[in-house]
């Protein structure tokens, strides 16, 4: 059978059980007593078992097999929940995400996983070091003969005056078979070819959850002749056929039994939970990301011709092409908004990585660490939430290794001995605002002031004159690190340099608070979309230019005999403020059309605290904008964030506000 078509939908479930059970293993050593999420960890791990033992992949189900009996172990109060113990099956986490990431990547490669199936079973040793372990044989079958209740019997007669013919047929599986269930699926796959399974024992829950022997029975109705259903069986490895006979009818008429749920009923309680607003089920459907980005597009081209519309409407003033254009704008901007939330997802996917990486360094470093997530169901378009993690990493790596002290610091500067790590995620306006925020030991500033002026980031007056705000942005030049020892977590100068310049491509921002023994704070601005925005449209000589809207604080206009010089920086006073200006032919090297007697357009834009006013000849006006790519070889170019395809089929180039200052 090929299975490669399930390659995709096996690689996707792994990784959620893989998140699960990692989020779940960390609950389960902060409440030992909590069973019902260990019952949760051993259904993923079994479920995973069973996918990758219907696939083939034994490295997988083998794996998986041993952490199901460590598991057992902690389920029947045998084995104790102790950090050592977490620590083995998260080593197993780590393995089985190699494994999938090998078969991802194109072939299964071998793992070294004897190790961690040595250690594994060693955790069943100790305890039957130290306990009587009772006896692991499964319960075994009833030997009763099968019982009918009169919907399987009336079933029966319906299917042989169908011409089909009831069986009886027991199956069994060879000793000591890993995956039982696993087993019994494929049984009933081969039989379902052939026919229909009216009933089974032990029940199809039981089966499921391998409580049974050796052995299992299925009553079956068929056209088929008994050599190839037998046949059917026969070519699955490790089940052979013990019984298969037809069953008379005539023989089920006298016949009770206790009363089984019928599968009508069944399909009654189903679509009652499904009805009743206490049981609403989730429906949800998997969708190809590209499909997703195809749609994007296809709601990007409309909007770039609905604009084009309006221009040939206002250009020769038809009224009635206008009218319809109007109707047609709101059934645009309702599908865009449509599409926007489909493409939305909860941050939720990125911090679920966090608290694993948390716990391990806080056990390396001894450090003893409360991490707190909040937000986690903000939701941020696809593209952002994809680049969003690395940047993310290296703050909370940040965090870990400079700013929290070890627990005896800690007590003698008078904290509690617990430090505490936040990660939270909220809206602002149309902006994610991501925090990383710790209570450690805050950035020394009169160090990063010294050690800029050693290594040559600042000059000696640069040092003596900046404020503590500017001291503060020289962390994020390349190269820059305040750490004596060069350690696995940091010392390299690599770090906050590349996460800033990974937030800005994003077109967002990055604030730093601190305060010397308090603690620090990291603050992320991201946009919610990077596809299609609202932009201002500048006409710069015969160039148009588009400014995103969430980088505008203002438009203003100014005389030529206002602009004054300070320290070589043309700037203009706006509301009693200094405002540094600049001219954006000459920073884009194009010709003015404007006199230079002509009043003149600026544009106010603002980076975090900073304000700079962008010197224009005309404000176009406000117009949602298509964000394209310059393609491959016009990426990185500075002050330049990509282009957009105007109403009259010219290209703008859109302006990068972050790299612009």
């Amino acid at each position: 059978m090929d299975l490669s078509q399930y390659m995709d939908l096996f690689l996707a479930e792994a990784k959620e059980h893989l998140e699960s059970l990692n989020e779940n293993l960390l609950k389960l050593e902060r409440n030992p007593g909590d069973y019902e999420v260990l019952n949760e960890i051993f259904r993923s791990a079994h479920t995973l078992k069973g996918m990758a033992a219907t696939m083939g992949f034994e490295q997988i189900t083998e794996l998986t097999h041993e952490m199901e009996n460590a598991l057992a172990l902690l389920k029947e109060k045998k084995l104790r929940v102790t950090p050592e113990v977490i620590d083995v099956l998260l080593r197993c986490l780590d393995a089985l995400e190699v494994m999938i990431k090998n078969l991802r990547d194109g072939g299964e490669q071998p793992y070294p996983y004897y190790p961690l199936l040595s250690e594994l079973r060693d955790l069943g040793k100790v305890c039957s070091d130290h306990l009587d372990l009772p006896s692991s044989e499964p319960e075994q079958p009833s030997s009763e003969p099968l019982e009918f209740n009169e919907y399987e019997v009336s079933v029966l007669k319906a299917a042989e005056n169908s011409e089909y013919q009831p069986y009886y047929i027991k199956v069994g599986l060879a000793p000591n078979t890993v995956m039982k269930s696993v087993r019994a699926f494929m049984v009933f796959r081969n039989l379902e070819e052939y026919g229909q399974i009216i009933k089974c024992h032990p029940p199809v829950q039981d089966l499921e959850e391998e409580r049974f022997g050796d052995s299992f029975e299925v009553v079956f109705v068929s056209q088929a002749p008994v050599e190839t259903i037998s046949q059917a069986l026969d070519k699955i490895a490790e089940v052979r056929v013990l019984t298969i006979q037809k069953i008379s009818t005539s023989s089920l008429s006298g016949q009770k039994a206790a009363p089984l749920q019928t599968k009508t009923e069944a399909l009654k309680n189903q679509t009652a939970v499904l009805s009743s607003p206490g049981g609403r089920a989730l429906k949800t459907v998997r969708v190809d990301i590209e499909r997703l980005d195809n749609l994007m597009n296809l709601v990007g081209e409309l909007v770039i011709n609905k604009t084009r519309l309006e221009q040939i409407g206002l250009t020769h003033r038809l009224t009635d092409l206008l009218e319809a254009i109007e109707q047609m704008g709101r059934l645009t901007a309702d599908l865009q908004a449509l599409v926007m939330k489909v493409r939305m997802v909860p941050i939720e996917q990125v911090f679920n990585r966090f608290p694993r990486m948390v716990r391990d360094l806080a056990r390396e470093m001894g450090k003893d660490i409360q991490f707190i997530i909040e937000g986690k169901e903000t939701e941020l378009d696809r593209t952002v939430i994809d680049e969003i993690g690395d940047p993310l990493v290296h703050l909370i790596r940040n965090a870990i290794d400079h700013g929290i002290e070890h627990p005896e610091e800690r007590i003698q500067a008078g904290k509690a001995k617990t430090a505490r790590l936040r990660l939270v995620a909220y809206h602002e306006g149309n902006n994610v605002i991501i925090e990383v925020e710790d209570d450690g030991r805050g950035i020394d500033l009169d160090k990063v002031r010294s050690h800029a002026i050693s290594k040559g980031f600042l000059t000696e007056k640069e040092g003596e004159y900046l404020d503590d705000n500017a001291v503060l942005n020289v962390i994020f030049q390349p190269g820059f690190s305040t750490a004596d020892i060069v350690t696995d977590l940091s010392g390299r100068g690599v770090g906050l340099d590349v996460v800033k310049s990974k937030i800005e491509s994003l077109n967002g921002s990055i604030e730093i608070e601190t305060k010397k023994m308090v603690g620090t704070k990291v603050k992320i601005s991201l946009p919610l979309t990077l596809a299609i925005i609202q932009a201002l449209l500048v006409s710069v000589g015969k160039e148009q230019y588009a400014i995103p809207l969430s980088s505008i604080d203002e438009t203003t206009f100014i005389l030529p005999d206002q602009i004054k010089t300070m320290q070589n920086q043309e700037v203009m006073v706006l509301r009693g403020a200094v405002l540094p200006l600049v001219r954006l032919q000459r920073l884009l090297g194009v010709e003015t059309a404007a006199s230079e007697n002509e009043e003149l357009y600026v544009v106010v834009v603002r980076k975090g605290e900073r304000r700079v006013g962008l010197v224009v000849d005309f404000l176009v006006g406000q117009q949602d904008i298509v964000i394209k790519s310059l393609g491959r070889l016009l990426t990185d170019i500075p002050g330049i964030a990509g282009a957009t395809i105007l109403g009259n089929g010219e290209v703008s180039l859109i302006l990068d506000v972050n790299s612009l200052f």
